[in-house]
């Protein structure tokens, strides 16, 4: 994610893509300008003007506060919601002029970890990482079972594949939840607050699996977040959403020095010193 650049007085046009330096560039694996949303039923404006960049390959971290727009954003990013206004192109393509068919083809880049997970209750672990390949794929029941083992045996999860939901540790739901969805081989792994409700220990298992699997699996990771503990741990990049735009984005360090008083504050308020985690490589 790129510093974002200034918000202007007045809505200015969003650059064509290419008028968008870089916009195809192997660093940015998505790139946002513009983006604006108003929700009819409310009135409100919720984006007003986003810009950010999403770095392939590294660990991208979206903070701030309850109702700011974080997962509105992630919606855009995967083409749930239709901005007003703005681009949102992802490896070159403009997500919002998709049609319906290319759109479900297109999110077959994202692999989703819930926050509760959204496992199946009534399936074991196995049939719940078999599901979307069952559904999204004509591969035999033999390959299904070596992919499902294969992503299981690698996030520490060997012995649990009869298990069922309600039997599982809520650190053990969110390794279960992130195994099915590498199961399609993502290349964008979305994480949608992947540790709230955890105890601390647990959290810090979240955020090392999370590293490890970005490194491991080679794709690009946009974790919504405002656990500040666990954004140090875990992320090259930062960027802050603030009443609809990105107050400021950068690299860890840019962030834990910021001179801008919004993020200065959120951090520290945060409880957290402003200080990267010994466990970022």
């Amino acid at each position: 994610m790129t510093p974002a650049a200034p918000i202007p007085v007045a809505p200015a046009p969003s650059p064509a893509l290419a008028e968008l330096p870089g916009v195809r560039d192997e660093r940015w694996q998505i790139r946002v300008r513009g983006l604006r949303k108003r929700f009819a039923a409310t009135g409100q404006e919720v984006l007003r003007g986003v810009d950010v960049d999403v770095e392939r390959g590294k660990v991208n971290v979206v903070i701030g506060g309850s109702g700011q727009g974080k997962s509105v954003l992630i919606k855009h990013v995967i083409g749930l919601l239709s901005p007003d206004a703005g681009h949102v192109w992802v490896d070159g393509t403009d997500v919002p002029t998709l049609s319906e068919g290319a759109l479900w083809k297109f999110r077959r880049k994202f692999g989703m970890v819930f926050q509760t997970a959204a496992l199946f209750d009534s399936l074991t672990v196995e049939e719940n990482c078999a599901f979307p390949l069952v559904e999204h794929t004509k591969k035999t029941k033999k390959e299904i079972r070596d992919i499902v083992f294969d992503k299981l045996a690698a996030l520490g999860l060997v012995g649990a594949e009869e298990m069922f939901p309600g039997e599982l540790s809520g650190g053990m739901r969110k390794r279960v939840g992130l195994a099915r969805a590498l199961v399609l081989e993502p290349e964008i792994l979305l994480y949608d607050e992947p540790t709230t409700g955890l105890d601390p220990i647990a959290t810090e298992n979240v955020d090392g699996m999370i590293m490890d699997v970005a490194r491991r699996f080679h794709v690009t990771s946009v974790v919504i977040s405002h656990d500040m503990a666990s954004v140090f741990r875990i992320a090259d990049r930062i960027a802050m959403i603030h009443e609809g735009v990105i107050a400021q984005s950068g690299t860890v360090d840019e962030i834990r020095n910021t001179t801008n008083e919004l993020v200065r504050r959120f951090i520290t308020t945060s409880g957290v010193g402003a200080a990267r985690g010994d466990g970022h490589a």
